[in-house]
């Protein structure tokens, strides 16, 4: 069930919001008590559950670790597309901040040395804010964002259970 149509952003007071929201397939697997989920668009995610609420819990976090190798093997994040009906998995809050981060960093064509004194802080300190497997506060990614033109945004929406 997909309540919102997405395509991996949405407008907001004039501006475009990134999300990290991606369509899930839900697929019966070979035992019979198993759900496989994929992601057409992120072809490496890929896990499964006992059942479609499990598979789905599991699909955020597997998601999540699959995107995050995107930057670390130099790749661009793959574009969202709503090509069916699927239910939209989107990536735990800490793992969309790092993202925008990585994103925010690759766009704006700065080194790390700049990044870092427009934050302040030691270089070292900015590998680990933008290693993608490096875990980091939000309020740091935040600031980082910050540091970059970018404003962190969360929000919050209800959680669509499987029928």
């Amino acid at each position: 069930m997909n309540p919102v149509p997405f395509m991996g952003r949405r407008q907001c007071q004039g501006a475009t919001m990134r999300t990290f929201s991606y369509e899930a397939i839900l697929e019966p697997g070979e035992a019979s008590d198993v759900v496989v989920v994929s992601f057409p668009d992120v072809p490496e995610a890929i896990t499964e559950g006992d059942d479609e609420h499990a598979a789905l819990l599991s699909a955020e976090e597997a998601l999540g670790l699959a995107l995050l190798t995107y930057p670390a093997r130099g790749l661009a994040l793959p574009a969202a597309r709503t090509v069916g009906q699927g239910p939209i998995v989107t990536v735990a809050a800490d793992v969309a901040a790092k993202l925008a981060v990585l994103e925010a960093f690759a766009a704006a064509g700065i080194s790390k040395a700049d990044l870092a004194e427009r934050l302040g802080k030691d270089e070292k300190a900015v590998r680990r804010i933008l290693d993608p497997m490096h875990p980091t506060k939000l309020p740091a990614l935040s600031e980082a964002l910050a540091a970059m033109g970018q404003r962190l945004v969360i929000g919050v929406e209800p959680i669509v259970r499987a029928a």
